[in-house]
C-alpha cells in the first residue's frame, strides 16, 4: 500500500511550500492537489490555481510523486492541459501523475456555460480523456468532438509514459476507467457510516474488476486510489486523520479489497478536513516503523 496526502492552495505558497516538503520528508508516496477555479468546499476561500502549485512543488521536492485530483473538462481543453502537463512532469523529472475527472460543475457555472445534465458531463469528459490519451500516446492528432476538436496538434515533446488515472464513482465511469485508465481513483459512495462506505466500495471494486476483466487489460501496475476524505458526501465518517488508529483501521480495509493507495488531506485548523497535524506525523511515522 503507497500513502498520499493532498495539500489545498487556500493559502500563499510561502505558507504551503513547508507543507510539500514536509509530505517528502514525512516519507509519504505522493502529494496532490485540487484542481479547480473555485472549490465549492471552500467557496469564499483565497484560492490558488493547481498546476503552477505542483511545478513550484516539483522545484522544492526530489522523490515524492505529483498529481492533480483531479483535472476535469469543465475549464480545460485537453490540448492545452497536455501542453501543461508536460512541462510538470519535465520539471519533476517524471514524478507527476494526472487524475482526470468529471469534477463538479461551480468552475463551469462561473464561466457562464450552458448547464448540462449528469450524461452529458460524463459523455463531456469521455471525450476529454479520449483525446488527452491520444495526445499523450500519438503526434499529428485530428479529431472533431462534439465538444473539443484538435487540427493536427503536434505533440513534441512526447508524454508517453505518462500515467493518467481516472476517477470515477458511479457504473459507467468505473468501467470507462477500467477500459482507458492507467490507473482508477475514487471517493466511493455516499454513506452515512464507515461500514455502508466500505460496503459501497465492495460493489465498485467488483464492477471495475469485471469491466477489467471483459476488457482483457490484465495490467500488474494498475493503481486503485482511494480518496478517503469526502466531506460532502460522507458527512457522518470520520475524517481520516482523526487518530492513527482510525488511519490503520480505514487503510486497512481498504488493501483487503485491492486498493493500492490511500490518499488523505494535510489537517487544517477549520472545516474541511479539520484535524491535528500531529496525527499526520503519527501516521507517518508508524509507516516508517
Amino acid at each position: 500500500m503507497k500513502h498520499g496526502v493532498t495539500i489545498l492552495t487556500d493559502q500563499p505558497w510561502a505558507q504551503s511550500r513547508p507543507l510539500w516538503q514536509a509530505a517528502e520528508e514525512m516519507g509519504f508516496d505522493h502529494a496532490w492537489t485540487y484542481d479547480h477555479l473555485v472549490w465549492g468546499g471552500l467557496p469564499n476561500s483565497p484560492w490558488l490555481a493547481g498546476i503552477p502549485t505542483l511545478t513550484a512543488a516539483a522545484g522544492v521536492t526530489s522523490r515524492i510523486q505529483l498529481g492533480t485530483a483531479v483535472c476535469a473538462p469543465n475549464f480545460r481543453h485537453p490540448f492545452a492541459l497536455l501542453r501543461e502537463v508536460q512541462a510538470v512532469q519535465d520539471i519533476s523529472g517524471g514524478r507527476f501523475v494526472l487524475g482526470v475527472g468529471t469534477g463538479g460543475d461551480l468552475d463551469s457555472r462561473v464561466l457562464g456555460q450552458a448547464p448540462m445534465t449528469v450524461r452529458e458531463r460524463v459523455d463531456r469528459f469521455q471525450e476529454f480523456t479520449g483525446q488527452l490519451l491520444r495526445l499523450r500516446d500519438e503526434d499529428h492528432v485530428t479529431e472533431q468532438g462534439r465538444w473539443f476538436s484538435l487540427n493536427d496538434a503536434r505533440t513534441l515533446p512526447s508524454a508517453a509514459g505518462l500515467p493518467v488515472v481516472v476517477s470515477a464513482n458511479g457504473p459507467r465511469s468505473v468501467r470507462y476507467a477500467a477500459r482507458v485508465g492507467d490507473g482508477w481513483m475514487t471517493l466511493g459512495p455516499a454513506a452515512s457510516t464507515v461500514d455502508e462506505w466500505f460496503t459501497g466500495l465492495t460493489g465498485q471494486t467488483k464492477i471495475l474488476e469485471e469491466a477489467l476483466d471483459q476488457a482483457g487489460r490484465d495490467i500488474p501496475g494498475f493503481r486503485r486510489f482511494l480518496m478517503l476524505d469526502a466531506p460532502h458526501n460522507r458527512a457522518e465518517v470520520p475524517f481520516s486523520l482523526s487518530s492513527a488508529d482510525f488511519y490503520d483501521d480505514v487503510t486497512g480495509r481498504a488493501a483487503e479489497l485491492g486498493f493500492t493507495d490511500v490518499i488523505t488531506h494535510w489537517p487544517r485548523a477549520g472545516s474541511p478536513y479539520q484535524g491535528d497535524v500531529k496525527v499526520l506525523e503519527e501516521v507517518a511515522a508508524r509507516l516508517a516503523g
